[in-house]
C-alpha cells in the first residue's frame, strides 16, 4: 500500500537543531511515522523537551547537546547514536541560520561563521554518517534544510544566502557520489512561523505585507516542512536524490525586504 512507503518504522534518525522550530517539528513527525529520533541542539533543556515528546509518541529518543560548528561535537553525536541505538538510517541537517547584515558591514569572521554553521557543519556530519549508514543499515537518506535565500536576491543576506546556495550545491554533488546506497536531498524553505521570523510576524504592518506578498497568504509552519522532510527521508522518495525542493508558499520574490544603506 502506498501509505506504507511513508513510514519510518524502527529506523533511526538524527535531527540537528531539534530543540525548537522546524527541527522539533521534523523530530516529532518522524516519531509519528515510527522512527526512533536522536534530538541534537546546543541547549540541553530544549532537546530534552523534544525527546520527551518523541517518547510520548511511543518511540525511543536520545537527547544530545551538540554544537554543530565543532567537529568533535559532531563525532560525539554519531558515536552516541550508535552506542544507544546501533544504527543510522536518516540524517536531517537542520541546524543553521545567520541574521541579516549589510554587505559592507559583514566582516570576514561573520561571513566565514555563516559558512561554517550552514554548510560546512552539514558536510562534516554527512561525511561521518554516510559510512555508518551503509555499515549499520545498508544505506540511508540525508535531508538538508536550506532556504529560498539561496536563490532569491535579498538585501542584507549576503552571508546567509551564499552559505545556503553552497549547501544546495553540496547536496547535489554529494548525492551523485553516494547514490544509490544513500540519497541526499534538500528543502529550500520559505518564511516559516518560528522564532526567527517573530519580529516580522509580531508586527501587524509587516505581517500584512508578508501575507500579501506570499501567494498562499500565510507563513509556513514547522509541520509544512516536516511533511516534506518525511517524504524525502522515507521509502516514498526512493527514486529521488540530488534535488532541492522548494517549500515556500509559492513565493518567487522576498515577502519582506531588509532595508540596507544606499551607497
Amino acid at each position: 500500500m502506498i501509505l506504507e512507503r511513508f513510514k519510518l518504522t524502527d529506523r533511526v534518525a538524527i535531527v540537528t537543531g531539534a530543540g525548537k522550530g522546524i527541527g522539533r517539528g521534523i523530530a516529532l513527525a518522524f516519531a509519528e511515522a515510527g522512527a526512533h529520533v536522536v534530538c541534537a541542539a546546543r541547549t540541553q533543556a530544549d532537546v530534552d523537551a523534544t525527546a520527551a515528546e518523541v517518547r510520548a509518541r511511543g518511540r525511543r529518543a536520545l537527547a544530545v547537546s551538540c554544537d554543530v560548528t565543532k567537529a568533535e561535537s559532531l563525532e560525539a553525536l554519531v558515536a552516541a547514536t550508535l552506542a544507544e541505538l546501533s544504527r543510522i538510517d536518516v540524517l536531517v541537517n537542520n541546524a543553521g541560520g545567520t541574521g541579516p547584515r549589510p554587505a559592507l558591514d559583514t566582516s570576514e569572521r561573520f561571513f566565514e561563521a555563516a559558512l561554517r554553521f550552514n554548510v560546512t557543519s552539514a558536510f562534516l556530519l554527512s561525511r561521518l554518517c554516510i559510512p555508518k549508514m551503509i555499515e549499520s543499515a545498508g544505506g540511508g537518506a540525508i535531508v538538508n534544510i536550506s532556504s529560498r535565500s539561496s536563490d532569491m536576491v535579498q538585501t542584507g543576506f549576503v552571508a546567509y544566502g551564499t552559505a545556503k546556495a553552497a549547501l544546495n550545491m553540496m547536496t547535489r554533488n554529494l548525492a551523485a557520489e553516494v547514490a544509490p546506497k544513500v540519497r541526499v536531498n534538500a528543502i529550500s524553505v520559505g518564511g516559516v512561523d518560528t522564532q526567527a521570523l517573530a519580529m516580522v510576524l509580531g508586527n501587524e504592518a509587516l505581517r500584512t505585507q508578508f501575507d500579501a506578498n506570499t501567494p498562499m497568504a500565510r507563513p509556513g509552519t514547522p509541520e509544512d516542512i516536516a511533511a516534506a522532510a518525511l517524504f524525502l527521508a522515507s521509502p516514498a522518495s526512493s527514486w529521488v536524490t540530488g534535488k532541492i525542493f522548494q517549500v515556500d508558499g509559492g513565493t518567487e520574490a522576498p515577502a519582506i525586504r531588509v532595508p540596507t544603506p544606499r551607497l
